[in-house]
């Protein structure tokens, strides 16, 4: 992977217009980000409860989220970058659905690039 510039968030916003364009990827991130943000949050709920369950459905719904959104990155003409390792792939994953999506939506570039694709 090329140099990252130590701010990852700007460098993950810098190119994120253009890796989310296509209107099916689209839907699936407005689906897919806030299932991986409750089951996120299931999960530490599992784990500092010590409860299985929401342990359990806190794992299958991130990876379910990030399966859709594979999925909807895989049909953009421009692809994002490659992960580095694992360490790369656990920041980047983090701050895209913590951070860059939800600002991408409330920014309103999601809106402008399905009006520009549909």
């Amino acid at each position: 992977m090329g140099k990252r510039l130590p701010n990852l968030h700007a460098w993950q916003w810098r190119s994120y217009s253009d890796n989310h364009q296509h209107p099916a990827n689209l839907i699936l991130h407005v689906l897919a980000v806030p299932l991986f943000i409750l089951a996120a949050i299931t999960l530490v709920y599992g784990l500092f409860s010590f409860s299985f369950r929401p342990l359990v459905l806190g794992i299958i719904g991130i990876a379910a989220s990030l399966a859709l959104q594979a999925r909807g990155h895989k049909l953009e003409a421009q692809q994002p970058e490659p992960f580095a390792g694992r360490r790369d792939a656990m920041g980047r994953l983090l701050v895209e659905q913590f951070v860059t999506f939800p600002r991408f939506l409330l920014s309103g570039r999601w809106w402008r690039n399905w009006r520009n694709k549909r």
